[in-house]
């Protein structure tokens, strides 16, 4: 009974196994079933483009299981940099760590405690002397050092 069921196996089992397992892979994301929607498109190739020798149902299974295997394995180990989870970019969604570094203008003059207003890029900031001791004065120019809460830390430019 099995062995009729392989007998009529043709290129478009093959490339609709592949697309069956490709779509489970886009629901886990395990990356294992990749190789081996891979291993089904190429044996389709295998199947249109073997001699008939080759090609029959036992060539076909015997291609996918080696193709299988082999990416398989492939996908284990050479290309198992691609498995790892990225870490998100360090300043994303911290808006204020992404403004350290960044150059700005004193749009007050800096109270006694050091505390002010600066302008950075298109936004008004509240800020702080990074030692608290340097006067800024509005129209100053600024460079952010850090950032407290939703306040930044800032030194005279020079």
């Amino acid at each position: 009974m099995l062995e009729e069921l392989f007998t009529h196996l043709t290129v478009w089992h093959w490339l609709a196994l592949g697309l069956l397992l490709f779509g489970i892979e886009m629901m886990t994301g395990t990356f294992d079933l990749l190789m081996i929607s891979i291993a089904a498109w190429l044996t389709a190739a295998f199947a249109a483009l073997a001699p008939d020798s080759l090609s029959h149902w036992q060539g076909q299974v015997l291609f996918f299981g080696a193709a299988s295997v082999a990416l398989f394995v492939l996908g284990r180990t050479v290309l198992s940099g691609m498995r790892k989870t990225t870490p998100e970019h360090p300043t994303l969604n911290k808006r204020m760590d992404s403004l350290i570094g960044q150059r700005g203008v004193a749009t007050s003059d800096f109270s006694s405690a050091g505390q002010g207003r600066v302008k950075i890029g298109d936004t008004v900031w509240g800020a702080e002397t990074v030692d608290g001791s340097e006067v800024i004065h509005n129209g100053d120019g600024i460079v952010v050092e850090g950032a407290r809460m939703n306040t930044a830390l800032v030194r005279k430019s020079a």
